[in-house]
Protein backbone atom coordinates (compact mmCIF):
# COMPACT_ATOMS: atom_id res chain seq x y z
CA UNK A 1 0.00 0.00 0.00
CA UNK A 2 1.16 2.95 -0.80
CA UNK A 3 1.60 6.46 1.44
CA UNK A 4 -1.13 7.99 -0.84
CA UNK A 5 -3.44 4.64 -0.15
CA UNK A 6 -3.84 5.45 3.70
CA UNK A 7 -7.14 6.58 4.93
CA UNK A 8 -6.37 6.72 8.65
CA UNK A 9 -3.57 10.03 9.38
CA UNK A 10 -0.92 9.53 11.38
CA UNK A 11 -0.99 10.82 14.78
CA UNK A 12 2.50 11.05 16.45
CA UNK A 13 5.32 13.38 15.27
CA UNK A 14 7.12 10.32 14.78
CA UNK A 15 4.89 8.49 12.43
CA UNK A 16 4.64 11.74 9.82
CA UNK A 17 8.47 11.63 9.75
CA UNK A 18 8.56 8.02 8.91
CA UNK A 19 5.69 8.61 6.33
CA UNK A 20 7.76 11.12 4.95
CA UNK A 21 11.12 8.97 4.90
CA UNK A 22 9.16 6.55 3.39
CA UNK A 23 8.05 9.07 0.65
CA UNK A 24 11.53 10.83 0.30
CA UNK A 25 12.53 6.97 -0.82
CA UNK A 26 9.96 6.62 -3.12
CA UNK A 27 11.17 10.00 -4.85
CA UNK A 28 14.71 9.51 -4.93
CA UNK A 29 14.35 6.11 -6.60
CA UNK A 30 11.93 7.88 -9.36
CA UNK A 31 15.16 9.62 -10.27
CA UNK A 32 17.93 7.06 -10.02
CA UNK A 33 17.98 6.37 -13.82
CA UNK A 34 18.45 10.00 -14.64
CA UNK A 35 20.87 10.63 -12.07
CA UNK A 36 22.65 7.41 -13.32
CA UNK A 37 22.51 9.28 -16.79
CA UNK A 38 23.01 12.93 -15.77
CA UNK A 39 27.27 12.87 -15.66
CA UNK A 40 27.01 10.71 -19.06
CA UNK A 41 25.80 13.64 -21.20
CA UNK A 42 28.27 16.20 -21.37
CA UNK A 43 28.02 19.88 -22.12
CA UNK A 44 30.30 22.19 -24.10
CA UNK A 45 32.14 22.79 -20.86
CA UNK A 46 33.45 19.38 -20.32
CA UNK A 47 34.77 19.40 -24.29
CA UNK A 48 36.57 22.90 -23.87
CA UNK A 49 39.80 20.64 -24.76
CA UNK A 50 39.21 19.43 -27.92
CA UNK A 51 37.40 23.13 -28.37
CA UNK A 52 40.65 24.67 -28.19
CA UNK A 53 42.86 22.10 -30.12
CA UNK A 54 40.31 23.14 -32.99
CA UNK A 55 40.27 26.62 -32.35
CA UNK A 56 43.69 26.52 -32.63
CA UNK A 57 43.95 24.74 -35.47
CA UNK A 58 41.69 26.92 -37.12
CA UNK A 59 43.56 30.26 -36.28
CA UNK A 60 46.37 28.59 -37.80
CA UNK A 61 44.44 27.85 -41.15
CA UNK A 62 43.75 31.42 -41.61
CA UNK A 63 46.65 33.14 -40.26
CA UNK A 64 44.37 34.64 -37.78
CA UNK A 65 44.85 36.01 -33.90
CA UNK A 66 42.57 35.80 -30.97
CA UNK A 67 40.97 39.28 -31.58
CA UNK A 68 40.16 37.80 -34.82
CA UNK A 69 38.06 35.33 -33.49
CA UNK A 70 36.49 37.52 -30.70
CA UNK A 71 35.35 39.48 -34.30
CA UNK A 72 31.73 38.46 -35.11
CA UNK A 73 32.14 39.89 -38.43
CA UNK A 74 35.78 37.57 -39.05
CA UNK A 75 33.68 34.86 -38.09
CA UNK A 76 30.72 35.41 -40.54
CA UNK A 77 34.00 36.20 -43.33
CA UNK A 78 35.53 33.05 -42.38
CA UNK A 79 32.29 30.46 -42.38
CA UNK A 80 33.71 27.36 -43.44
CA UNK A 81 31.95 27.02 -47.17
CA UNK A 82 33.79 24.41 -49.04
CA UNK A 83 34.51 21.17 -49.12
CA UNK A 84 38.70 22.12 -49.54
CA UNK A 85 38.34 24.13 -45.97
CA UNK A 86 36.62 21.62 -44.21
CA UNK A 87 38.97 18.72 -45.36
CA UNK A 88 41.74 20.69 -44.06
CA UNK A 89 40.25 21.84 -40.49
CA UNK A 90 38.50 18.86 -39.60
CA UNK A 91 39.12 14.89 -40.29
CA UNK A 92 36.13 13.27 -41.55
CA UNK A 93 36.04 9.62 -43.61
CA UNK A 94 35.79 10.19 -47.41
CA UNK A 95 32.92 9.72 -47.90
CA UNK A 96 31.11 12.51 -45.80
CA UNK A 97 32.76 15.33 -48.28
CA UNK A 98 31.52 13.11 -51.05
CA UNK A 99 27.66 13.27 -50.06
CA UNK A 100 28.28 16.93 -49.18
CA UNK A 101 29.36 17.47 -52.98
CA UNK A 102 26.28 15.78 -53.76
CA UNK A 103 23.91 18.30 -51.66
CA UNK A 104 26.27 21.52 -52.04
CA UNK A 105 24.23 22.54 -55.02
CA UNK A 106 20.56 21.78 -53.97
CA UNK A 107 20.97 22.79 -50.20
CA UNK A 108 23.49 25.89 -48.87
CA UNK A 109 25.69 24.90 -46.11
CA UNK A 110 28.00 27.05 -43.89
CA UNK A 111 29.76 26.44 -40.65
CA UNK A 112 31.13 29.45 -38.23
CA UNK A 113 34.33 28.86 -36.80
CA UNK A 114 33.25 28.86 -33.57
CA UNK A 115 30.83 25.81 -34.22
CA UNK A 116 32.60 23.77 -35.76
CA UNK A 117 35.23 23.83 -32.73
CA UNK A 118 32.25 22.08 -31.30
CA UNK A 119 32.16 18.89 -33.57
CA UNK A 120 33.45 15.63 -32.69
CA UNK A 121 34.49 13.92 -35.90
CA UNK A 122 35.42 10.87 -34.66
CA UNK A 123 31.75 10.07 -33.37
CA UNK A 124 29.41 9.29 -36.63
CA UNK A 125 26.20 10.37 -34.66
CA UNK A 126 27.62 13.82 -33.55
CA UNK A 127 24.68 15.74 -32.35
CA UNK A 128 26.77 18.81 -33.79
CA UNK A 129 27.63 17.40 -37.13
CA UNK A 130 23.95 16.47 -37.60
CA UNK A 131 23.11 19.72 -37.54
CA UNK A 132 25.66 21.76 -39.26
CA UNK A 133 27.67 19.06 -42.13
CA UNK A 134 24.89 17.94 -45.23
CA UNK A 135 24.10 14.50 -45.58
CA UNK A 136 22.91 12.29 -48.48
CA UNK A 137 19.54 11.90 -46.41
CA UNK A 138 18.83 15.70 -47.70
CA UNK A 139 18.52 14.52 -51.32
CA UNK A 140 15.27 12.99 -50.44
CA UNK A 141 12.16 14.84 -52.65
CA UNK A 142 9.65 14.58 -49.92
CA UNK A 143 8.65 17.18 -47.58
CA UNK A 144 7.49 20.66 -48.32
CA UNK A 145 9.17 23.51 -49.30
CA UNK A 146 6.86 26.00 -47.58
CA UNK A 147 4.99 23.99 -44.94
CA UNK A 148 3.41 27.14 -42.72
CA UNK A 149 2.35 28.49 -46.29
CA UNK A 150 4.38 31.52 -44.74
CA UNK A 151 3.60 33.38 -48.82
CA UNK A 152 0.29 33.46 -47.98
CA UNK A 153 0.89 35.20 -44.17
CA UNK A 154 2.46 38.22 -45.50
CA UNK A 155 -0.06 41.15 -45.70
CA UNK A 156 3.22 43.50 -46.03
CA UNK A 157 6.92 42.83 -47.36
CA UNK A 158 8.70 41.28 -44.46
CA UNK A 159 5.81 40.57 -42.48
CA UNK A 160 4.18 37.27 -41.17
CA UNK A 161 1.44 37.27 -39.57
CA UNK A 162 -0.34 34.47 -38.23
CA UNK A 163 -2.19 35.74 -34.86
CA UNK A 164 -4.46 38.70 -33.93
CA UNK A 165 -1.70 40.52 -31.83
CA UNK A 166 1.28 39.87 -33.12
CA UNK A 167 3.75 38.94 -36.08
CA UNK A 168 7.36 38.71 -37.85
CA UNK A 169 9.53 41.17 -39.22
CA UNK A 170 11.64 38.91 -41.37
CA UNK A 171 14.78 41.29 -41.68
CA UNK A 172 17.39 39.02 -43.60
CA UNK A 173 18.06 35.66 -44.92
CA UNK A 174 21.84 35.18 -43.48
CA UNK A 175 22.98 33.16 -40.34
CA UNK A 176 25.80 32.46 -38.71
CA UNK A 177 25.77 28.49 -39.70
CA UNK A 178 23.06 26.75 -41.94
CA UNK A 179 21.18 24.23 -39.58
CA UNK A 180 20.25 21.15 -41.65
CA UNK A 181 17.40 21.25 -40.06
CA UNK A 182 16.17 24.72 -41.11
CA UNK A 183 12.53 25.91 -41.78
CA UNK A 184 13.05 28.39 -44.04
CA UNK A 185 15.64 26.87 -45.83
CA UNK A 186 13.86 27.85 -49.26
CA UNK A 187 14.99 31.28 -48.41
CA UNK A 188 18.68 30.70 -48.36
CA UNK A 189 19.63 31.05 -51.57
CA UNK A 190 23.27 31.38 -53.29
CA UNK A 191 23.90 34.77 -51.37
CA UNK A 192 23.36 36.34 -48.16
CA UNK A 193 20.85 39.18 -48.65
CA UNK A 194 19.36 41.58 -45.74
CA UNK A 195 15.92 43.26 -46.41
CA UNK A 196 15.68 45.96 -48.28
CA UNK A 197 14.84 48.96 -45.86
CA UNK A 198 11.94 50.13 -48.15
CA UNK A 199 10.67 46.47 -47.39
CA UNK A 200 11.71 47.02 -43.46
CA UNK A 201 9.72 50.45 -43.64
CA UNK A 202 6.93 49.18 -45.57
CA UNK A 203 6.53 46.51 -42.83
CA UNK A 204 6.71 49.40 -39.93
CA UNK A 205 3.95 51.50 -41.49
CA UNK A 206 1.85 48.36 -41.57
CA UNK A 207 2.04 48.07 -38.20
CA UNK A 208 1.64 51.68 -37.25
CA UNK A 209 -1.58 51.16 -39.09
CA UNK A 210 -3.02 48.16 -37.05
CA UNK A 211 -3.21 48.74 -33.20
CA UNK A 212 -3.95 45.71 -32.24
CA UNK A 213 -0.31 44.49 -32.87
CA UNK A 214 1.02 44.94 -29.51
CA UNK A 215 4.10 42.21 -29.85
CA UNK A 216 7.24 42.13 -32.57
CA UNK A 217 9.47 39.42 -33.37
CA UNK A 218 12.22 40.45 -35.69
CA UNK A 219 14.17 37.39 -37.15
CA UNK A 220 14.87 35.86 -40.63
CA UNK A 221 17.11 34.52 -41.11
CA UNK A 222 19.13 35.70 -37.70
CA UNK A 223 18.07 39.36 -36.81
CA UNK A 224 21.44 39.33 -35.41
CA UNK A 225 22.99 38.90 -38.24
CA UNK A 226 22.06 42.57 -39.00
CA UNK A 227 24.54 45.60 -38.38
CA UNK A 228 24.26 47.22 -34.94
CA UNK A 229 23.13 50.94 -36.49
CA UNK A 230 20.09 49.06 -38.22
CA UNK A 231 19.10 47.19 -35.44
CA UNK A 232 18.81 50.40 -32.83
CA UNK A 233 16.93 52.31 -36.58
CA UNK A 234 14.18 49.38 -36.25
CA UNK A 235 14.18 49.21 -32.49
CA UNK A 236 13.71 53.23 -32.23
CA UNK A 237 11.19 53.02 -35.16
CA UNK A 238 8.94 50.41 -33.07
CA UNK A 239 9.71 52.29 -29.72
CA UNK A 240 7.77 55.15 -31.67
CA UNK A 241 4.26 53.13 -32.09
CA UNK A 242 2.57 53.29 -28.77
CA UNK A 243 0.91 50.05 -29.49
CA UNK A 244 3.72 47.86 -29.80
CA UNK A 245 4.26 46.83 -25.99
CA UNK A 246 7.54 44.78 -26.33
CA UNK A 247 9.90 43.81 -28.78
CA UNK A 248 11.36 40.03 -29.58
CA UNK A 249 14.70 38.55 -31.47
CA UNK A 250 15.17 35.45 -32.82
CA UNK A 251 18.76 34.76 -33.15
CA UNK A 252 20.27 31.67 -32.96
CA UNK A 253 23.98 33.30 -32.53
CA UNK A 254 24.57 32.82 -28.49
CA UNK A 255 24.33 29.22 -30.01
CA UNK A 256 26.60 29.43 -33.63
CA UNK A 257 28.77 32.65 -33.00
CA UNK A 258 28.53 33.88 -29.56
CA UNK A 259 30.75 36.45 -30.97
CA UNK A 260 27.91 38.68 -31.61
CA UNK A 261 26.88 39.48 -28.20
CA UNK A 262 29.24 42.37 -28.29
CA UNK A 263 29.25 45.64 -25.22
CA UNK A 264 28.24 47.67 -28.18
CA UNK A 265 25.19 45.47 -29.06
CA UNK A 266 24.44 45.36 -25.47
CA UNK A 267 24.29 48.61 -25.10
CA UNK A 268 21.92 49.54 -27.99
CA UNK A 269 19.51 46.17 -26.78
CA UNK A 270 19.25 48.62 -23.08
CA UNK A 271 18.08 51.37 -24.64
CA UNK A 272 15.04 49.68 -25.85
CA UNK A 273 13.13 47.66 -23.47
CA UNK A 274 11.70 45.58 -22.85
CA UNK A 275 13.20 43.15 -25.26
CA UNK A 276 12.86 39.17 -25.59
CA UNK A 277 15.43 37.35 -27.07
CA UNK A 278 14.85 33.28 -27.93
CA UNK A 279 17.28 31.45 -28.90
CA UNK A 280 17.90 27.83 -30.16
CA UNK A 281 20.02 25.52 -27.79
CA UNK A 282 19.46 21.82 -29.05
CA UNK A 283 22.32 19.35 -27.42
CA UNK A 284 24.03 20.08 -24.04
CA UNK A 285 27.42 19.91 -26.12
CA UNK A 286 26.19 23.68 -27.31
CA UNK A 287 26.23 24.94 -24.02
CA UNK A 288 29.82 26.67 -23.32
CA UNK A 289 31.45 28.98 -21.32
CA UNK A 290 31.51 31.38 -24.59
CA UNK A 291 27.58 30.56 -24.67
CA UNK A 292 27.49 31.30 -20.76
CA UNK A 293 29.50 34.35 -21.53
CA UNK A 294 27.00 35.84 -23.85
CA UNK A 295 23.81 35.33 -21.79
CA UNK A 296 25.35 36.85 -19.09
CA UNK A 297 25.79 40.30 -21.21
CA UNK A 298 22.35 40.03 -22.46
CA UNK A 299 21.12 39.78 -18.97
CA UNK A 300 23.05 42.72 -17.48
CA UNK A 301 21.57 44.80 -20.54
CA UNK A 302 18.29 43.56 -19.54
CA UNK A 303 17.14 40.98 -22.01
CA UNK A 304 14.79 38.48 -20.90
CA UNK A 305 16.23 34.91 -22.46
CA UNK A 306 14.14 32.22 -24.11
CA UNK A 307 15.01 28.80 -25.43
CA UNK A 308 12.83 27.31 -28.46
CA UNK A 309 14.54 24.18 -29.17
CA UNK A 310 13.76 21.57 -32.42
CA UNK A 311 12.88 17.90 -31.21
CA UNK A 312 15.34 16.07 -33.91
CA UNK A 313 15.49 12.68 -34.10
CA UNK A 314 19.14 11.24 -33.77
CA UNK A 315 19.96 14.13 -32.01
CA UNK A 316 18.05 15.21 -28.83
CA UNK A 317 15.37 12.32 -29.07
CA UNK A 318 15.87 11.25 -25.56
CA UNK A 319 14.10 12.15 -22.40
CA UNK A 320 17.20 12.40 -20.33
CA UNK A 321 18.83 14.59 -22.93
CA UNK A 322 16.28 17.39 -22.98
CA UNK A 323 15.96 17.37 -19.40
CA UNK A 324 19.70 17.95 -18.90
CA UNK A 325 19.70 20.24 -22.16
CA UNK A 326 16.80 22.41 -20.08
CA UNK A 327 18.47 21.78 -16.86
CA UNK A 328 21.65 23.71 -18.15
CA UNK A 329 20.26 25.97 -19.77
CA UNK A 330 18.80 27.35 -16.55
CA UNK A 331 22.18 27.65 -15.21
CA UNK A 332 23.16 30.57 -17.37
CA UNK A 333 19.31 32.21 -17.23
CA UNK A 334 18.07 30.67 -20.44
CA UNK A 335 14.15 29.57 -19.82
CA UNK A 336 13.22 26.87 -21.69
CA UNK A 337 10.19 28.32 -23.69
CA UNK A 338 9.35 26.06 -26.74
CA UNK A 339 10.25 22.38 -27.98
CA UNK A 340 8.99 22.35 -31.29
CA UNK A 341 8.03 19.27 -32.98
CA UNK A 342 10.72 19.40 -36.18
CA UNK A 343 8.46 20.72 -39.42
CA UNK A 344 8.28 18.84 -42.88
CA UNK A 345 10.34 20.61 -44.57
CA UNK A 346 12.03 19.53 -47.81
CA UNK A 347 15.46 18.00 -47.50
CA UNK A 348 14.81 17.53 -43.46
CA UNK A 349 12.35 14.54 -42.74
CA UNK A 350 15.03 12.61 -41.52
CA UNK A 351 14.67 14.50 -38.54
CA UNK A 352 11.33 14.33 -38.25
CA UNK A 353 10.57 11.87 -34.88
CA UNK A 354 6.96 10.92 -34.00
CA UNK A 355 4.64 12.82 -31.59
CA UNK A 356 4.29 10.08 -29.42
CA UNK A 357 8.21 10.87 -28.92
CA UNK A 358 7.61 13.80 -28.22
CA UNK A 359 4.84 13.27 -25.81
CA UNK A 360 6.69 10.71 -23.88
CA UNK A 361 9.37 13.12 -23.37
CA UNK A 362 7.12 16.20 -22.16
CA UNK A 363 5.61 13.25 -19.28
CA UNK A 364 9.22 12.45 -18.70
CA UNK A 365 9.83 15.84 -17.59
CA UNK A 366 6.59 16.78 -15.36
CA UNK A 367 7.11 16.00 -11.86
CA UNK A 368 10.92 14.75 -12.44
CA UNK A 369 12.20 18.31 -12.35
CA UNK A 370 11.12 21.78 -11.99
CA UNK A 371 8.31 23.67 -14.28
CA UNK A 372 10.62 26.12 -14.91
CA UNK A 373 12.83 23.36 -17.34
CA UNK A 374 9.54 22.48 -18.84
CA UNK A 375 9.11 23.67 -22.01
CA UNK A 376 5.71 23.91 -24.15
CA UNK A 377 5.72 21.09 -26.76
CA UNK A 378 4.26 22.56 -29.94
CA UNK A 379 3.13 21.14 -33.47
CA UNK A 380 3.38 24.30 -35.82
CA UNK A 381 -0.40 24.01 -37.75
CA UNK A 382 0.34 23.45 -41.61
CA UNK A 383 -0.70 26.44 -44.11
CA UNK A 384 0.17 29.28 -41.24
CA UNK A 385 -2.63 28.12 -39.03
CA UNK A 386 -0.49 28.60 -35.66
CA UNK A 387 1.03 26.46 -32.89
CA UNK A 388 -0.57 23.94 -31.33
CA UNK A 389 0.62 23.25 -27.62
CA UNK A 390 0.29 19.36 -27.13
CA UNK A 391 0.22 17.95 -23.53
CA UNK A 392 0.43 14.24 -22.11
CA UNK A 393 -3.41 13.17 -21.09
CA UNK A 394 -4.21 13.85 -17.64
CA UNK A 395 -7.53 14.90 -17.67
CA UNK A 396 -9.29 11.16 -18.03
CA UNK A 397 -12.58 11.71 -17.77
CA UNK A 398 -15.34 13.42 -16.13
CA UNK A 399 -18.46 12.25 -14.38
CA UNK A 400 -20.86 12.95 -11.49
CA UNK A 401 -19.10 16.41 -11.04
CA UNK A 402 -15.81 15.12 -10.73
CA UNK A 403 -12.85 15.18 -12.85
CA UNK A 404 -10.74 11.66 -12.54
CA UNK A 405 -7.49 13.34 -12.98
CA UNK A 406 -3.52 11.38 -13.68
CA UNK A 407 -0.68 12.76 -11.68
CA UNK A 408 2.92 13.14 -13.04
CA UNK A 409 3.20 9.30 -11.15
CA UNK A 410 0.27 7.84 -13.07
CA UNK A 411 -2.08 7.73 -10.03
CA UNK A 412 -6.04 8.70 -10.86
CA UNK A 413 -7.55 10.73 -8.26
CA UNK A 414 -11.02 12.30 -8.06
CA UNK A 415 -11.05 16.26 -7.82
CA UNK A 416 -14.31 18.16 -7.46
CA UNK A 417 -15.13 20.54 -10.23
Amino acid sequence: MSIHDKTVPASTKEEKREISLQRAFVLKNKIKNYMQQKNLILTGFDLSENFQTKKSLILKYFKASENDWQDWHWQVAHRIDNINALKALINFPQEIYDEIKRIENTFRWAISPYYLCLIDEHNPLDPIKMQSIPTILEAAHSGIKDPMAEEYTSPAPCITRRYPDRLIINVTNQCAMYCRHCQRRRNIGETDNQAATDDIKAALDYIRANPEIRDVLITGGDALLLNDNMIDWILTELDSIPHVEIKRLGTRTLVTMPQRITDDLCTILKKHTPIYLNTQFNHPHEITPSSKKAADKLVAAGVILGNQSVLLKGINDDPNIIKKLNQELLKIRIRPYYLFHAKAVEGTLHFVTSIDKGLEIMKYLRGYTSGLAIPSYIVNAPNGYGKIPLLPQYIMNKKDGKLHLRTWEDRIIEYET
